[in-house]
């Protein structure tokens, strides 16, 4: 959600942002603008719509100092009026702002009272409080009073029009990395915006605050003391977030999957042991119970997480989703153990239950695709999902590697001899057999491609599965999808069968083969087209694709390659942004 960049440094600093915003586009957004220093003055140009659109509004301009912002909308419309960077009321400051100001209404009343609004965002107040703050105090000073009044989520970069040499920053909740090379200073909201202009980067602390002055930075704490710089080297390489010779990054880090499972038993195995740290297998095995807190697809990971480690381990296990959590207090054991799953590593809900989680001391493990993130700084232990970079909203890879995880996790802790290893290389294989037969799962996305409602069914396994694969629909081909387990249809659902309604049966678990079956007959019975995912040991010949057969416990990684096609051959048809779905964003960073 929302993309930060800034540059000051020997480059040219309009080009380093529009290279950074460009390359931040997957976040999410729906307007972008800029603002840069040029001959004694500043410039802000800002459109609604892509990047692209904003790139075609510049004039060719070379500056030494620019920050940059895309917007995804919050408070009021997408417009350009709306549009990051905001002024102050006097013009003086200018800023980008990433998260968002829970009080700004009030604080409009208590210090903002005589001045006018130009938008409706809750971001322009920040500028104006510096602004209104400046008129007693040093700069550095107002921005750190402003810091103590407002409440909620921030990541902001300011500018003094009176000081074209510096740029300020403070930091609380919202992500935000400070990148340095030779050449330059630049900042980013995500590590892909600093590539080309960073050699090393440093994630920045909540509540931190700073200014950098050319080639100088300082960096404080909230009341003014100096903090601690510690950088790492960039690990991430271009390559990583491009194309290639795919249409679109969904279906490359479709592609991917098998390979990312290879890269997990590398990572995880030796031998046929899994090495992790002592200490948290120890943890694991005496707690009384394992809470998984995720949204979204890694929510749907987590069932699989569950069904593990009380198949495998014998602990029980609870899914919560964050959003609700942080608002309702379970019941909590005696001896718990929160396992939280996050693709970014910055899920807002995640972060608020999670550090509503540590205050009362309890052990939390973090297993995310981001090992630089605000959650893996928080948390006691943290686990790689090994994806790599993953571009398109749609979440797929990252979905595949949070199940294998778990699945590398339970056996770890429950010391079992299963073989694991060599189920997982069966599972690569069998991905690849389906990627080289997709050809049927475009036919059926050709079928449904028009359909105005859709039901994905199964139970167990694959009934999650299902729900994964609703959300993938609806996702990217805006078809209004949900998910059953087959045994609920007739307690309601089948009310909303109708002639020619697609229902789409997963089937890869003998135990449930037949059931499954019978209730997708009692949609056909009523008009619905019907279709059928299925095991090849548990096949019959009308099915409509045949996955091979692997592992029971691990058919849903193979099943799942089958439905992210589906989706991404619907949005193909019907010519959608697919990449950049409409009002999603990849890192949701606000509640």
């Amino acid at each position: 959600m929302c993309g930060i960049i800034g540059y000051i440094g020997k480059k040219n600093a309009l080009s380093a942002v529009i290279e950074g915003l460009s390359k931040l586009e997957y976040r999410g957004y729906d307007s972008a603008g800029v603002a840069y220093q040029y001959n004694s003055n500043f410039k802000i140009c800002k459109e609604k719509g892509r990047v692209i659109d904003l790139k075609k509004s510049l004039t060719d301009s070379h500056s030494n100092l620019a920050i940059g912002h895309t917007r995804w909308a919050t408070h009021g419309e997408p417009s350009q009026k709306n549009a990051h960077p905001h002024c102050s009321f006097h013009q003086r400051f200018i800023l980008v702002h990433n998260g968002i100001i829970e009080n700004y209404q009030k604080l409009k009343f208590e210090y903002l009272n005589t001045y006018s609004f130009i938008s409706e965002t809750d971001t322009e107040i920040i500028a104006d409080l510096i602004e209104y703050f400046s008129n007693t105090l040093q700069v550095e000073d107002a921005i750190r009073k402003t810091m103590s009044v407002i409440e909620g989520s921030y990541a902001c970069l300011i500018l003094d029009t009176l000081h074209q040499d510096r740029m300020y920053f403070i930091k609380d909740k919202s992500p935000l990395l400070l990148g340095k090379d030779e050449e330059g200073i630049s900042f980013a909201s995500d590590i892909t915006g600093l590539l080309g202009y960073a050699t090393e980067y440093m994630p920045l602390d909540d509540k931190t605050f700073g200014v950098v002055i050319q080639d100088k930075i300082e960096l404080y704490d909230m009341i003014g003391i100096s903090k601690e710089q510690i950088f790492k080297e960039i690990s991430i390489q271009e390559e990583e977030i491009n194309k290639k010779t795919f249409d679109h990054f969904m279906l490359k880090e479709i592609y991917e999957q098998p390979m990312m499972i290879r890269n997990l038993i590398r990572k995880y195995f030796k031998g046929e042991e899994v090495i992790l740290s002592k200490k948290l297998l120890h943890l694991l095995r005496q707690c009384d119970k394992v809470n998984f807190v995720a949204c979204g697809s890694s929510m749907y990971a987590s069932y699989f997480a569950k069904y593990y480690f009380e198949k495998l381990c014998g602990i029980p296990c609870e899914v919560f989703c964050a959003s609700e959590l942080v608002y309702s207090t379970p019941l909590i054991s005696k001896r718990p153990f929160f396992i939280f799953f996050s693709q970014s590593g910055e899920t807002a809900d995640l972060i608020a239950v999670m550090k509503k989680i540590k205050r009362q001391n309890y052990p939390v493990l973090t297993i995310t695709n981001t090992m630089e993130s605000s959650m893996v700084r928080l948390s006691d232990y943290a686990l790689d999902i090994c994806a790599g970079k993953e571009i398109a909203v749609a979440s797929t890879k990252a979905y595949t590697a949070m199940v294998v995880t778990s699945a590398i996790l339970a056996r770890a802790v429950s010391g079992n001899k299963t073989n694991l290893k060599n189920n997982l290389k069966a599972v690569s294989l069998a991905m690849e057999k389906v990627l080289e037969n997709k050809e049927v799962c475009k036919g059926i996305a050709r079928e449904i491609v028009d359909a105005q409602d859709l039901f994905y069914i199964g139970r167990g396994i694959d009934y999650w599965t299902s729900l994964e694969a609703s959300l993938k629909l609806k996702e990217i081909a805006y078809i209004h999808t949900e998910a059953f387990s087959s045994g609920e249809l007739k307690h309601g659902p089948i009310a909303l069968i109708t002639k020619n309604t697609p229902v789409i049966a997963i089937i890869t678990q003998e135990g449930t083969n037949r059931i499954t079956r019978s209730n997708l007959e009692e949609t056909a019975s009523r008009g619905a087209h019907t279709y059928v995912i299925s095991s090849k040991g548990l096949s019959l010949p009308k099915d409509d694709i045949i996955i091979p057969n692997v592992a029971h416990y691990l058919s849903a990684l193979v099943s799942t390659v089958v439905v992210q096609l589906i989706a991404y051959y619907a949005a193909v048809f019907k010519q959608n942004d697919i990449d950049k779905p409409k009002n999603l964003a990849k890192s949701v960073t606000v509640e």
